[in-house]
């Protein structure tokens, strides 16, 4: 079986089907690629059993065949060649060459019997939506699914398609993420996807609302249809969190302030904080100004005043730096309303308009000045 193939195209398929690639399975075969040619297509599949991505790219062959090469292995290969068109052939004892002009590589692959084959495309209505949506719901929330395995179920994230519309929300204790956009789909479906899965389908989106990806859910899976993409991902059980239950209706100050003046201003908190000296944020909300203080006996204190426009009561409260910082980076409105009860109550995050997103961070008990 031989083959030529560009190697930009092989290398780019190389680099995005690999990260479904098992790093040491039980099972040999699933750490590496399965590569499957036929009529001039050639299919490269990675599935570590919890996600599974295959995509095909064009190639000059008349041959057919399969085989298994390991993936870090084979992929370097193809990234340390030189630019253009490779010839790969694969003899009978499984022995692939690899050869652009003087250079050949020659690597050991193996048969691809003992590869599993991915869930079947589930029967389900497909969900259609613009890539780019998708792509920056699902960055805005991860970062709130959690990282722990006290509850499995809270290291996914929960989609809610209702009333033609579909809500993302992750939640790890601390912090919750919510963003909800419209969608074309008439039944009431939820499920819970692990984040790292979702993580992976989120670099191969594209960031363009005219370009479409497709959702297909079946009962333990979903599978993602990303242009020549097909991405398949096992779905989490259990029940998720109420989240909605969690979300305060009513605020005693409402501040309005610019995202990126509050970034900067927590930043430089960061540079005082470590895992030795985790001191929280203090912000006091009064006079239409927030002041941002933190202390750290062994490095320093820095403070900062950021202009805002407040209603409510005038109020103090203080959070871990990175969970208020990482709402406000994920989003990109010029600026945020910020809903606060009280000092132990979680701070809300919503849009000047609309109700795209919502955020809540918990408070942290703030130390005696």
């Amino acid at each position: 079986m031989i083959f030529l193939i560009e190697r930009s195209v092989l290398s780019e398929a190389l680099r995005n089907v690999s990260k479904a690639v098992a790093d040491k399975a039980a099972l040999k075969a699933l750490e590496g690629i399965r590569f499957s040619l036929a009529d001039s297509l050639l299919e490269l599949t990675g599935y570590d059993l919890e996600i599974g991505i295959r995509t095909t790219v064009p190639v000059k062959s008349a041959d057919k065949g399969s085989f298994i090469a390991n993936a870090a292995i084979f992929s370097e290969m193809v990234a340390k060649m030189p630019d253009g068109e490779l010839s790969i052939e694969i003899d009978d004892n499984y022995m692939v060459t690899i050869e652009r002009g003087n250079t050949s590589y020659n690597l050991l692959a193996s048969s691809a019997d003992d590869y599993p084959e991915l869930p079947e495309r589930g029967t389900s209505e497909p969900v259609t939506m613009p890539q780019g949506v998708l792509r920056s719901m699902i960055n805005q929330t991860k970062f709130a699914a959690s990282q722990l395995d006290i509850k499995p179920i809270l290291k996914g994230e929960l989609f809610e398609i209702s009333n033609n519309s579909l809500t993302i929300a992750a939640i790890d204790g601390y912090r919750l993420a919510v963003r909800t956009e419209p969608i074309a789909y008439n039944e009431d479906i939820s499920f819970v996807v692990p984040a790292k899965n979702l993580d992976e389908v989120a670099k191969l989106l594209s960031d363009s609302d005219d370009e479409l990806c497709s959702m297909v859910v079946s009962k333990k899976h979903i599978l993602f249809e990303i242009g020549n993409y097909l991405v398949n991902s096992r779905l989490l059980e259990g029940e998720f969190h109420p989240y909605r239950s969690a979300i305060p209706e009513s605020f005693n100050t409402e501040v309005i302030v610019e995202r990126t003046s509050l970034i900067r201003s927590l930043e430089r908190c960061m540079l005082l904080i470590n895992e030795k000296n985790p001191s929280p944020v203090r912000c006091t909300f009064e006079n239409n100004q927030l002041k941002i203080k933190c202390v750290t006996g062994s490095l320093g204190k820095v403070y900062d005043e950021i202009d805002t426009e407040q209603s409510g009561v005038s109020l103090e409260i203080g959070f871990k730096c990175r969970f208020f910082l990482d709402p406000l980076k994920a989003i990109s409105d010029e600026k945020v309303r910020l809903r606060m009860t009280s000092g132990l109550q979680p701070l809300k995050i919503v849009p000047i308009d609309g109700e795209s997103f919502t955020y809540l961070v918990l408070p942290v008990r703030l130390p005696k000045e």
